[in-house]
Parts: structure tokens; sequence; C-alpha cells
């Protein structure tokens, strides 16, 4: 006998009502019916809503779902005056907006890329009963209170509903390896992703020139090549020019099209400090960008030890004192940006001080005239007198500020000169929030290492200074460095490549 078209349509209805217990009206009043028969269902865990609210809209042609289990755990966040707060206020707006209507919570209302989003509900005491695939979840996780294990639970629902893909997009990878062992289908959110070949490319570009040409650049300090040989370079990228294998000479490339030579100073002078000398290649390329006036957002990737924050500063405090700036700031985020910082004892400044005192310790360094004399404080407690450090004066005067990340929103920052360390602990989202404070007259300088990541919810391709450097590449204004070799000590160096 051969089925007719109409005999499978009915035949898949009662399949799915025979695995979720729930007829076509049962089905459509919790979400579980596709909106059409093309396309991918993706049903978002709460992570990836906190992590880009703006993802509603990038999902294209294909169907959003949001648990309503995800809407009462950004319910738990929207107080927060944080960035993850913010992040689920918007989400909340953004939701509202769409379901205005009222009528298409669960049935989809469009999107303009052609697909719907809509509300997925799960009710353990109407499905589980005649389900055995979510019976056999509830064995291996017998946790059904559980957040996490109530949005695996309305995947597999949805699964066994429809006959569209349905895949779980979420950013926690314990929940990751969750939905793996009970067979669903399950992505990373990968749209502010960096490829991770472009990740991988650390090694400075060779450009084979002959000699005549090396000379010639090496006299005039610029060079004219065929568009065959640029074409693989974006403005301000620093290439190594080789005329054999011993005659090489760094360059950049300007916004002009031109190779330039690098200009840099044979020492980062600091008054009555600490002058600092560039010990490889590729600091005197940081130290280019750094004092480049063309310049202002500088990215630079490099493993511990490598020199990346103590260059910085030693950049931002000539350009202070030679008054290019009007001061320099030093920020980090405290372990992510937007935590409190009400668990310590002391004044707001104590608070910081364990999180900041890596920026203390460079300040000391470079300001720290080889006698130990300075200005003299008195102690409010006994009345003895202790020397000021240098950088004490400068930063109670606010030409120096060292300051958590958690307090510039809503900031505007004119003139002067911003070093973000441990930028690779931000968020896209975040980095952004960072690079839009800018003024005029501003330098944003982000440096970190990929490879070192405590954030929960970011990993090395999808960390906020890797995304402002992907999205900021080929840019007049931006320059990028990466830093391979250690320069601390052997044995940190070492530690950085071995361990």
């Amino acid at each position: 006998m051969i089925e007719t078209p109409s005999d499978s349509v009915t035949s898949k209805k009662k399949a799915a009502k025979k695995a979720t217990g729930l007829n076509k009206t049962q089905r459509s009043q919790f979400g579980l019916c596709s909106p059409s028969k093309s396309g991918k269902n993706y049903i978002l865990d709460t992570n990836v809503l906190l992590h880009d609210p703006a993802c509603l809209g990038r999902f294209q042609e294909n169907h959003v779902c949001i648990p309503a289990d995800v809407l009462s755990e950004l319910d738990r966040f929207k107080n927060e005056q944080t960035e993850r707060g913010a992040n689920a206020r918007k989400v909340h707006r953004d939701l509202t907006h769409l379901f205005n209507g009222g009528s298409g919570v669960t049935h989809g209302v469009a999107t303009e890329g052609g697909g719907t989003i809509r509300l997925v509900i799960y009710d353990p005491s109407s499905c589980e009963k005649s389900n055995e695939h979510l019976q056999r979840f509830h064995r291996i996780f017998p946790d059904r209170e559980r957040v996490d294990h109530r949005i695996l639970a309305c995947t597999i629902l949805l699964q066994d509903s429809i006959s569209n893909p349905v895949r779980l997009v979420t950013k926690d990878l314990n929940m990751q390896l969750k939905a793996r062992a009970v067979g669903i289908t399950c992505e990373d959110y990968l749209n502010d992703k960096v490829e991770p070949q472009e990740l991988a490319k650390n090694e400075m570009l060779r450009i084979s020139v002959d000699a005549n040409e090396l000379q010639r650049f090496a006299s005039s300090g610029e060079l004219d090549c065929d568009a065959g040989r640029l074409a693989q370079l974006h403005v301000n990228q620093y290439v190594l020019l080789e005329a054999g294998e011993k005659q090489t000479m760094p360059a950049r490339l300007s916004p002009s099209g031109k190779l330039v030579r690098l200009n840099v100073p044979e020492v980062i002078r600091i008054p009555d400090g600490h002058h600092l000398k560039p010990l490889n290649l590729g600091q005197k390329c940081f130290i280019d960008a750094l004092l480049n006036p063309e310049v202002s957002l500088v990215t630079c990737y490099g493993q511990a030890g490598t020199g990346k924050t103590l260059v910085a500063m030693a950049a931002g405090l000539n350009g202070v004192f030679q008054r290019d700036f009007n001061g320099l700031t030093v920020s980090r985020p405290v372990v992510a940006m937007g935590e409190q910082l009400g668990f310590l004892p002391g004044s707001l400044e104590e608070k910081m001080r364990p999180w900041l005192q890596p920026i203390y310790d460079a300040l000391e360094l470079l300001m720290m005239p080889s006698s130990n004399q300075g200005p003299k404080r008195k102690r409010p407690k006994n009345g003895e007198e202790t020397s000021l450090k240098p950088y004490e004066t400068l930063v109670q005067q606010g030409v120096i500020e060292v300051e958590a990340l958690a307090y510039i929103r809503g900031r505007s920052i004119p003139n002067r000169f911003f070093i973000l360390d441990e930028a690779q602990q931000l968020t896209p989202k975040e980095a952004k929030t960072v690079v839009t404070r800018m003024s005029r007259g501003s330098k944003l300088v982000m440096v970190g290492d990929p490879a070192q990541i405590d954030h929960p919810y970011v990993d090395s391709r999808s960390n906020g200074l890797v995304f402002t450097r992907q999205k900021m590449k080929g840019q007049d204004f931006a320059a990028h460095v990466t830093l391979s070799r250690g320069e601390r000590s052997e044995l940190a160096e070492a530690g950085a490549r071995l361990m």
C-alpha cells in the first residue's frame, strides 16, 4: 500500500502525540509546534542572552525558542546595577516589544531575517508520563527543579514534537556536556567568535625585497610596493622586510598604502624615573604604535612576561610628561567587569588595591628614582613622616588614575592615555562599552593574553580583546601587535611556554 501525503501528515501527528502525550492544540499552547517546515529551531540558554542581548535578531530565517524557565532566570539578574543586569533588562524590553500583540507568544512572531521568535513551555506533569525520552533524562538527571535540567528537558520535548532540526545554544560547557550525554544537538554561540586561523597568526609577516629596495627604504623611510605584495596586508600591520637571510628591517603599512619605517626612540624616558629600552622586535613595533599620534586604538596579545603592560605604561607616562595627554588611566576588570567590591574591608581605594596591585608595581618600577627621597607626608594615626612615592603624588593630583573597570559605565574620557589591562577577561559587549567611552584626544590600549581566560562564558576566540581587534582591523586609527618573546626572566619564559 502506497502512503499518500495526507496519510504521512496524519502519521506524523500521531507520532508526535504519542511521543509527547499532547494533542496538537496543547503542543501549540506550549510552543511545541514549529511555525514553518523550513529552518532550524534554536533553543537559547540564559547565558547566551546575557552575553549578547542582540542575539535575538541574529538567527536569520531560523526559529528562536526561549524556554519560559529562561525568563525566570533572567528575572534574577534584572535588578543588578552591572553589565549583566543591563543585558537582562534589554532582553526583557526586546521580548516585550516583540510580543506586544500577545497572540504570538507561543506561536511565533516574525523577525526581520525571515524567521520567528516564540516562547516554549515545559510542563512535566503533562508530558513526562508518556514520554520515554523525558523519563530516561530524569533518571540520569533527577533534579527536576534545576533550571538547566528544565531547559534540557524542554529541548528533548521539542525534538520529539517537530520534524525540523532542533539545536540547543549555550555557552555553559557543563551544560553542553550534559546535552550531548542525552543525545541533544548542542552548539556554542558563534556570532562574536574569531576564526581559529585569525587567532593563530602570531608570526610577523615577511615580505621579500631586493637589496636596493631595502637600502632605499633605510635611507628614505618609505617604500612603494606593488599591489600584489600588499594585497594580504591591512592598514597599520607590521611586517618584516627581508633581502636575503641576514638583511631585514621592520616596517608598517601606512594608511597611504606605503610601507614606512618605525618611529621608535632608543629609550622611553621617564623624568626622574627609570628609562625603558625596547628589548626585542615585538616591543619596538608595540612602541611605534603606542607613540603614533594617528593611532587611537592599540590592541596587544602577549603571554605573561612579554612586557605588554610595562611598555604600555612607560609610553603612557612619556606622553603625559610631554603633555600629549592630560593624564594616564590604567584599569583592569575585577575578575569580571561589573562585580561589586563590597566584600573587602576599608575605603574604596583599599578595596580595589588587591585587584590593582600589579599596576602599582609597574608604576613603582618605572617612577622610583635611584634615591628614595621624596615629598614627606604625615600618617594620620601616629604623626610619623614617611616618604611619598612619586606616582602617589600624581595619583592625588588626578594625573594618574588607577581604577577598577566596574565604574566606567556612563563616563566620557577625553584626552587620556587609557590602558586596559587583562582585556581578555571582557565579553564583547563589555569591550564595546569601554571603546565607546573614549572621547577626542584619547588613546585606548588594550592588552592581554587570550590564552588566560577566567571568565566562565568567554574563551580564547570570543573574549573582548580578540573581538575588538577583529572588528577594528583595517581602520586607519587602529593597530595590533603580538608579543611572543618573554623578557621577565628565563624562569618566567620557560614557565609560560612549558607549563
